[in-house]
Parts: structure tokens; sequence; C-alpha cells
């Protein structure tokens, strides 16, 4: 079932690129950060192929507090497929919100019940390396702990985690209502995200139109070639001319830029 909801954390469930327990726990209401994310994910599991996991998403999605749950479809960003899939269910938008609505918390708080943050160590306690507190302590966590930290922990645990190998973790970092423009420039400059990692900023207008994040992913060799050479023409004259000589840049990318300094920007 379609939510009309896009984030990294969701596009991976729509991918099908998350493992059944996972989904279950999503289907239970954890893993959101936000109401939009808790809501888009239960939609988007509502007819899962397993049964458990169709199961677990309607009772959760019964649990849900009915007066929140309207105030949140009453906002004018609720993507009009979240508002007909309720409407189903016999829970209509009303025209104004009946109470104030938290966006920036899940509607159920079912995540609370994973470890406390207080138990899991902060990274920031073991040995700084140059890109940030090494993930000793954080690789012993299991993947879902991981994703807690993911999306409530702080600053130097989301620093760690956006590097993490499982693909959900990073996404999860992605999703995290935490994370800001200083955050992201930083990941940009980081040889050791993924690509993945890459393509979601690089995909973001948002955080593209900040011109220090458009030139960390236009010169990051994690970038796909695409979405770095779509950036090149908003590059000044002085970054353009780095770009040239900058030997992680990919081969196509540099002749691109040589090409426009060349003939000039347009």
């Amino acid at each position: 079932m379609e939510s009309g909801v896009r984030s990294p954390l969701i596009d991976f469930f729509r991918r099908g690129e998350v493992a059944r327990d996972v989904r279950l726990l999503a289907a239970q209401g954890a893993l959101a950060p936000r109401a939009i994310e808790q809501l888009g994910l239960l939609v988007l599991l509502s007819d899962d192929p397993d049964p458990d996991i169709a199961r677990a998403t309607a009772q959760t999605l019964d649990a849900l507090p009915v007066e929140a749950l309207k105030s949140f479809l009453a906002r004018s960003d609720t993507p009009k497929e979240m508002r007909d899939f309720f409407a189903g269910r016999g829970i209509e938008a009303p025209a104004q919100p009946l109470a104030p609505v938290n966006a920036e918390e899940p509607l159920l708080d079912t995540l609370s019940e994973l470890p406390e943050l207080s138990e899991i160590p902060d990274p920031s306690e073991g040995d700084a390396g140059p890109e940030g507190p090494e993930p000793k302590q954080l690789s012993s966590l299991s993947v879902l702990e991981r994703m807690k930290l993911a999306m409530k922990g702080t600053r130097e645990q989301r620093a760690v985690l956006v590097r993490d190998s499982n693909k959900l973790v990073a996404a999860a970092v992605m999703s995290s209502p935490k994370l800001n423009e200083a955050e992201i420039e930083a990941f940009t400059k980081m040889g050791n995200v993924s690509e993945d990692v890459m393509r979601i900023i690089g995909n973001n207008r948002s955080w593209t139109k900040n011109y220090a994040i458009m030139l960390g992913v236009c010169r990051h060799p994690k970038t796909p070639p695409a979405i770095a050479m779509s950036f090149v023409q908003r590059l000044n004259e002085k970054d353009l001319k780095h770009l040239t000589n900058d030997r992680n840049a990919k081969e196509g990318l540099r002749l691109l830029a040589k090409k426009m300094i060349t003939k000039g920007k347009p």
C-alpha cells in the first residue's frame, strides 16, 4: 500500500531490502523517529505478504490515538494517499487539527521499549580518529539497537553510524529528526560513507541548496556520477578549477569541469 511518504528509511522498506525482524518491529510502531515515518511505514506494511507482519500492523493501527491521528491528518503537508488510507478505515481528516501535534515525535511511542540510550555507551568515550570516534563499542550492538541510536542518539553516535556497514542503519541516520546541515556537510567530507548515503544527500533538494553541501556531494568519490555532474554548473570558477585537478573525482566529472572552464560557464 502506498503512503505518499518519501524518506531514506521508508525507501528501504519500499524496495524490500529489510529483514523480517526489522519489518516486524516497524509493524509494531517502532523505528520511526517522527509521526510521518511511523504512519508511512504502517500504511506500507498494512498489506505485507507475511501474515504476522500484516497482523501486527493492524494491531498498531488500531492502537493509534484517534484524536492525535485526526489532527495529524488535518495538516496541510499530510500526503493525500495517507488521508485516503485512513478514510478507508473510517477515520476522516477534519478541516482543522483537533489539538496540537508534535510532528517530530511518533504518534505511538513504542521506540522507547528498546534499550534505553543511557544503557548504550557513547562512542566519544573511546579513542577518536581523524573522522570522529572509533565505532568499537557500537559494533557490539544489534542492528535494532544501532537503528535506535541512529534516530535518537547523539551527534557523535550519528557520525559513527552513518558509516555503518548495514545500509538500514545508515538510512536511519539520514532520517533522524536531529540531523542538521552542519552534520550533512561533515558527512560529505567523510571518505568512508557509502554510495547510498551520498545518493540520499544528493537527491535532497533542501540540503543541496547549501553550497558547501552541494560542493561536497559533487567532489565525493562515492557520489553517483549522474548526481555529481548535475551540480557542476552551480560551481564557482575557483571550485571548477580545483575539480579539474582532483584525483578523487571521476574522469568524466573532471573533463566536464575543464570543458566548462574552456567555454565559460553558461
